[in-house]
């Protein structure tokens, strides 16, 4: 039963993730809102709905390390998997200028997202300093864009995330679809949530493990379908450009709004919460009763930020078989992740 939960709650977090993207961009273009608007905000955060609602379910089950796992699993996914796919099927020739800022800000939250980890500092308000952050990135690219005319590069990229969008053009539609999909993706969250929990305790596994591949991995099912379109239609910058802006709305948007709701810390006594018995860096080199993330998980996710700028910026371009290279990285770490591979980071 636990797998079919997964499966199910695979299919319906995919679905229902389109289905969310697909109405609320029709709805706002009903509206009249622009598709730089559309590009920059509703596109990026539809695509990481499913992220944040199974880290807020895993969270309210007391499953803390799917929940961080799932943010941490999901921008390694991004990076490695869906990128490396969409180079495969098209090599994703990049404009550095336009994908600058977003780039910048994205290395500087996975930072930020690393140092929250290694002092386990997942209280409400650092919750809402980072949605603060999250707020001020949005409303201080659209300020830069509009003062462009939205004729700048990166203007451009995200009208072009908006454009990729095909929805239903009847107002009422749109909505429904997009209630549907917000449907779709709750229970597909609470179905994947309890299936990932019961597979942990039936193979002996930690819930992050679960977090970081099986759980990551269905929440990147629609930043692959968006950067895969963007690649067949030759929009290959706009697939990256995608893939970065989910990448800081799940750690600004998707962590803010968890430790929000619902404070949590990774490790029993850490000073995110009760502020005794921690011993610091505990959360990150494997202590027994640690429910965190690893030194493998973190410096894969900073390796991988470097293997998009070593192709994508300094080459111009994600060949296929820099994307080859990409997916293989993405395979190692789950070897790594299965004791298919022995780490380098073990204890």
């Amino acid at each position: 039963m636990s797998y079919l939960f997964i499966a199910g709650g695979l299919v319906l977090l995919f679905v229902g993730g389109e289905a969310l993207v697909r109405g609320s961009v029709g709805v706002a273009r009903r509206l009249g809102l622009s598709e730089l608007v559309i590009g920059l905000t509703l596109v990026g955060f539809g695509t990481s709905v499913p992220e944040l609602v199974t880290s807020l379910r895993a969270v309210s089950q007391d499953a803390v390390g799917m929940s961080v796992g799932n943010v941490a699993g999901s921008n390694i996914a991004n990076i490695l998997l869906v990128l490396g796919v969409a180079a495969l099927i098209s090599p994703i020739v990049t404009h550095p200028r336009a994908l600058a800022r977003d780039f910048s800000v994205m290395v500087g939250v996975t930072l930020l997202f690393s140092w929250l980890v290694y002092m386990d500092l997942f209280t409400r308000p650092i919750g809402t300093v980072l949605v603060v952050l999250l707020v001020g990135y949005m409303l201080g690219s659209l300020m830069l864009d509009r003062a462009q005319g939205g004729e700048g590069e990166t203007a451009v990229m995200h009208t072009e995330e908006g454009e990729l969008i095909e929805t239903p053009d009847p107002l009422p539609i749109a909505a429904l679809l997009a209630i549907g999909g917000i449907v779709g993706v709750v229970f597909g969250a609470r179905l994947l949530v309890t299936g990932g929990i019961d597979v942990a305790a039936q193979f002996g596994v930690s819930e992050t493990l679960i977090g970081l591949t099986i759980v990551a991995f269905g929440t990147s099912l629609p930043e692959l379908a968006t950067a895969g379109i963007s690649a067949l239609r030759g929009k290959s910058d706009v697939a990256l450009g995608t893939v970065l802006g989910s990448n800081i709305f799940n750690i600004l948007g998707i962590i803010g709004v968890t430790a929000i709701v619902h404070p949590f810390s990774l490790y029993e006594g850490g000073p995110g919460l009760a502020g005794e018995g921690f011993d610091i860096g505990a959360a990150i080199v494997g202590a027994t009763d640690n429910i965190g993330l690893t030194w493998t998980d973190i410096s894969t996710l900073i390796l991988s930020i470097f293997l998009v700028f070593l192709f994508a910026f300094t080459g111009k371009r994600i060949a296929r078989s820099e994307g080859a290279i990409m997916l293989t990285g993405y395979l190692i770490y789950m070897g790594f992740l299965f004791n298919l591979i022995p780490t380098p980071f073990a204890s």
